[in-house]
């Protein structure tokens, strides 16, 4: 891929204000879900910077990417192993995007809400 493509794709250029963000110390962690057939790029990209990532398959053509402190991405790992973001409990879920550097308020809305359908799903 050109840098001149490059410089022109959205997703790759979202991606690189992430890394900005990351190496400027406004976010510890950031998960993007990208396009498979940017995976190279990206990874390459964080390798050469010295920037710790994990892959997780998607679906055939997407990926997500997490990257950011190794501390965090260890967590990560240990807490969704290679389950989709979909099928976190709701404490995962919290924890997770808590990580990830949400709104905390709206992480605890969020949290209530999933905790709650869950119970009524089980009653």
């Amino acid at each position: 891929m050109s840098a001149e493509a490059i410089a022109m794709n959205g997703p790759l250029r979202v991606f690189m204000n992430h890394v900005y963000e990351y190496k400027k110390g406004i976010r510890r962690m950031i998960l993007m879900t990208m396009l498979k057939r940017y995976q190279t790029f990206a990874t390459e990209r964080l390798s050469s910077q010295g920037i710790a990532f994990h892959v997780q398959e998607v679906s055939k053509d997407k990926i997500n990417l997490y990257f950011g402190r190794e501390e965090c991405l260890k967590a990560v790992r240990l807490l969704i192993g290679n389950r989709a973001v979909n099928e976190l409990s709701p404490e995962e879920d919290f924890i997770l995007g808590t990580l990830l550097g949400y709104d905390v308020c709206q992480e605890c809305d969020r949290y209530c809400t999933l905790k709650e359908k869950k119970q009524k799903e089980a009653s």
